[in-house]
């Protein structure tokens, strides 16, 4: 039995009003992608900077050498994983330029 339009139409507007229903996606509640990415990137530089600052004290004996070794290796950690997330976004870039239109 077919669902007369009018009917499809208040069925719809009824799930998008409910919000997620089963095997949906619950509406975003929390910062939006652009926020978080944003955030991630300030985490970043002050990861790197903290490095530096570290870098700078320990060349000048007003750090401890285990504290350079850490701020070192965590902005290592952060530049890889910025290398990372930006050969994603190349790759998903290029494959949506790949795509038929």
């Amino acid at each position: 039995m077919a669902i007369p339009i009018p009917n499809a139409i208040a069925a719809y507007a009824n799930t998008a009003r409910q919000g997620a229903g089963p095997g949906m996606a619950a509406p975003a509640s929390g910062p939006s992608f652009g926020e978080l990415m944003k955030q991630a990137a300030v985490d970043a530089i002050d990861t790197m900077h903290q490095g530096e600052r570290m870098t700078a004290a320990g060349v000048v004996g007003k750090a401890d050498l285990t504290d350079v070794v850490n701020a070192v290796s965590n902005a290592e950690v952060t530049l890889q994983a910025v290398t990372a997330v930006r050969d994603k976004v190349i790759s998903a870039y290029q494959e949506i330029m790949r795509m038929p239109m």
